[in-house]
This record gives C-alpha cells, structure tokens and sequence, in this order.
C-alpha cells in the first residue's frame, strides 16, 4: 500500500502583468498578479482609490448579484467579471494570490480563459509550507427557478459537472457537457470557450450600462441565427463549455477547490451564487478535508479528480 502526503498550497512563483478593457464597463484596466502568502486566499485589490486601495476577497459572502456576471464587493468596492481569471486559478491549482486592479472590472481579454492560463504558465507556480484544503460535499443541495436549476451533489472524482443549456437561436440550441475538471481537461476542453451575447440585445445592454467594451475580439456575437465572428467557433459546442467555464469560476468563490458533483439546467451565475449560499449555509452539506495524494505520484497542481481527502477540522 502506498504511503500518503498532503498536497501543498499553491501561489504564483513571479508576478505577472496585463491589461485590457472590461467588457461592460469599456474601461481600460491594467491588472497585476503577484505571490501571496499560505493561507491568504484569493484577494481582489482595487488600487488608485481616493483612500489609496481596498481589498475584496473573492468569497461567496462578498458577492453580489449583478447581471452577467460575477461581482464582488467589500468595503463599498465591487471588482467585477472575475469569473473568467476565477476559473483559471481554479484549474492551475492557485491557492493565494494578489490581484492588483487600477479600475472596477477584470479585463477581458478575447473572451475565455485562455490568457490567464498563459498568465500563471509564465509566472510560474510555487509551492507553500501548509497544506491544501478542499470542500467536500456531503449531500445534495438544489436551487430552482421555474425553468432552471442547479444542485451539488456529493462525489468522490473531485469536482465533475454536468451542465445543460438551452436557446432558441439555432446558433446555439440544446448543448450538454460532462466532465471531471482537471488541469488537463480544463487546458484543452474548456479554456478557449468565449462569452456570447445576442446582437440585438446590444443597444439594450449599453443604455443599462452593460458590453460597453463588448466587440468580435472579445466575444462571440450571434445575430438570430447566425454567428457573426470571422473564424466561427472554437468548439462546435463552444457556447455550453463557456457555462461549464463560468460555473467553475463561480464555484471557486467557496474558498477551496470542491470534491462534488455540480448539476446545471439553463443556469447562470445569480443562481450559482444561490447554491453556494445554500450550500456553505448549511453545515450538513459540507466539510473541510486535508488534500492527500499517493507518495509515489506527484501531486497535481490543478483540481485533479484523483485526489484522495481526509477530514479536518475548520469553518468556512
């Protein structure tokens, strides 16, 4: 039998650098990722304040539900769209990191995941003296609206999803995807899915000061039927591994990488903010464990499905 070892925490190795536009505010944005300390989580700091800075720790109890997309706030300070880079971190396995932001919103970039992942390669990853911890998932949890759902199941293949949408545009359709979420999986399956909007909602979207920065470069945009990018779509089924995309943002805002099962029909991120609430408000339907992986494998940086666990004490 082989022995076990605790899997480290993880930060960023260098800091690292970009910049872009939001996609709803059309504000350019230079955002700044840098090491942080074990045990610090994920923190949101929004500089060039009249106070100075303020910082927003990317937790379920400081998000706010806001139309198409994830926000969060803290101290009369919301960081929006983080989604996008919350699903990056998730997959490479980041434990704590510093997010240094000079506007209110995570830029864009082209749309998906893809360049933050390029972001940590080239920071690096190192790891930390204290040891992982994760959210297991003890029974079912469900959240409805009269056409749509979400639940958290209990696992033991770390975090797998299956997700459904459903629209009328024949662009899109009826889509599924199922999977376990690996570093691996997420690279190649998931990363590059673009967000999507609808052209003729547009107009409507920017008098309510929404997609002021939204473009082909940075989204995909369908016109009823049709889809108007040049290059056409990633995947053939480019629109549901977005959502699957958006979801593991959304579920990172637990604090830890999950060990459960996440179910969703025609959900979107005010009903995933539901879940989380419902899920870590209940006391039964949760516990920490400790990240243990067979000595003779290296364990992985990301939220790898072969990940063994043990219970610990702690409160989220």
């Amino acid at each position: 039998m082989l022995d076990r070892v605790t899997v480290s925490q993880c930060t960023l190795k260098n800091p690292i650098h970009c910049s872009g536009v939001g996609v709803h505010s059309g504000q350019s944005v230079a955002m700044t990722l840098r090491p942080a300390a074990p045990d610090s989580g994920i923190i949101f700091r929004r500089t060039k304040l009249s106070q100075g800075s303020a910082d927003v720790p990317a937790l379920w109890s400081n998000a706010v539900i806001t139309p198409l997309c994830t926000t969060i706030e803290a101290y009369g300070v919301r960081i929006a769209t983080i989604e996008h880079l919350m699903a990056a971190l998730y997959a490479s396995g980041i434990d704590n990191v510093l997010i240094e932001l000079d506007a209110d919103e995570v830029p864009i970039m082209d749309g998906s995941s893809a360049p933050f992942l390029s972001l940590i390669a080239s920071a690096g990853r190192v790891r930390q003296a204290l040891t992982r911890k994760a959210i297991r998932i003890l029974k079912e949890v469900r959240v409805e609206d009269p056409d749509r759902w979400a639940s958290l199941s209990p696992s033991d293949k770390g975090l797998t999803i299956n997700l459904e949408i459903d629209f009328e545009s024949r662009a899109i359709g009826n889509q599924v995807w199922s999977g376990a979420i690996t570093e691996e999986c997420f690279r190649h399956e998931l990363a590059q899915a673009r967000t999507f909007g609808f052209l003729q909602e547009v107009e409507m979207l920017r008098r309510m000061g929404f997609a002021r920065g939204g473009s082909l470069e940075n989204a995909i945009v369908i016109d009823d039927d049709r889809i108007l990018n040049e290059g056409g779509l990633r995947y053939s089924d480019e629109f549901v591994r977005h959502k699957v995309l958006d979801s593991i943002g959304d579920l990172y805002l637990m604090g830890a990488p999950v060990i459960g099962h996440f179910t969703g029909v025609r959900t979107g991120h005010a009903l995933n903010l539901r879940l989380l609430d419902e899920v870590l408000s209940d006391s039964e339907a949760w516990e920490w464990v400790e990240l243990v992986t067979p000595a003779l494998v290296d364990a992985p940086m990301g939220a790898s499905g072969q990940v063994l666990s043990r219970a610990v004490a702690g409160a989220a």
